[in-house]
């Protein structure tokens, strides 16, 4: 079979079977396989190459999983984030682009804070896969960062991401409120967090999500914010004066959010945007 016609016959069939995005879906799928980016793979299919017996009859599991609506990162292995890519699989969430903005921010307020004998003190909660710690570690190399998580699941990809990618990087199974109890008063610099915040009563839309993602990583309780108020707690403790807190959240939950900051002391409070313009993240300064 031809490339070409593999990735045509590839994009109908997840069409049909409801995946959001079949024509990169199919690229990612059949590159994966074949060890090629999507550009080299659109490169092969206009030179009328071929796909082997051996890769067809390969490709073909892959695309069932698809088609099932597994998503494409555990399938293939990995996820890209930010300019790289980390390893993901059942157990741990799937880092999504509009957490870019949360850690392009987050870096640019990391470099531009003075750094005196005590370092530059960071802590990455509810980690997950990584990457907001391991972001912010290649980018601000001179400061501690620290990588926090509860699940036991997560904690093998965690550690194999940051031994890949920021081998610097401290990696804890811990939870935030026991977390905190090992902090000294004023001990950190800067708090990020992508926590879990959809309420349990809502169920997510994409089989993808609800089917796969860990409910440990998507569900903060009866509004979502349980996980939210033992980060402000945290930081409330741990951050010295003036440090920083960046913490994600959706897209209707900025005010609540910053309610519960203004009511522990916090100031400069403000809700910032993501890549679609979409409220995705609260920043505040510690008393």
């Amino acid at each position: 079979m031809l490339v070409a016609e593999a990735l045509a016959s590839l994009r109908d069939r997840l069409a049909v079977a409801g995946v959001p995005s079949p024509d990169a879906d199919a690229e990612l799928l059949l590159g994966s396989l074949l060890g090629l980016s999507r550009g080299e793979l659109v490169v092969h299919a206009q030179l009328g190459k071929h796909l082997s017996a051996t890769v067809s009859a390969d490709l073909e599991p892959l695309v069932q999983r698809r088609e099932a609506r597994e998503p494409l990162q555990h399938i293939v292995g990995r996820a890209p984030f930010m300019n790289f890519e980390v390893e993901v699989g059942p157990g741990v969430f799937i880092p999504r682009p509009e957490t870019e903005s949360l850690a392009e921010r987050a870096i640019a307020l990391a470099q531009s804070i003075g750094v005196d004998d005590r370092g530059l003190s960071i802590v990455d909660v509810c980690s997950g896969s990584g990457v907001l710690a391991i972001s912010l570690a290649r980018a601000v190399p001179w400061a501690s960062v620290v990588a926090l998580d509860v699940s036991p699941e997560a904690i093998p990809y965690l550690q194999r991401n940051v031994s890949r990618l920021a081998p610097s990087v401290a990696v804890e199974c811990v939870s935030v409120t026991d977390f905190a109890k090992t902090q000294a008063q004023s001990s950190l610099d800067m708090i990020v967090a992508n926590p879990p915040y959809i309420p349990d009563s809502e169920m997510p839309n994409d089989p993808e999500v609800f089917a796969h993602d860990p409910h440990l990583a998507l569900f903060g309780g009866a509004d979502g914010l349980d996980v939210v108020r033992e980060i402000v707690a945290l930081a409330r403790h741990a951050l010295r004066p003036g440090g920083a807190l960046m913490m994600e959240h959706s897209n209707i939950q900025g005010a609540a959010v910053a309610e519960l900051l203004s009511t522990d002391g916090f100031r400069t409070i403000h809700t910032e945007q993501d890549l679609l313009g979409r409220d995705r993240f609260t920043h505040a300064i510690a008393p």
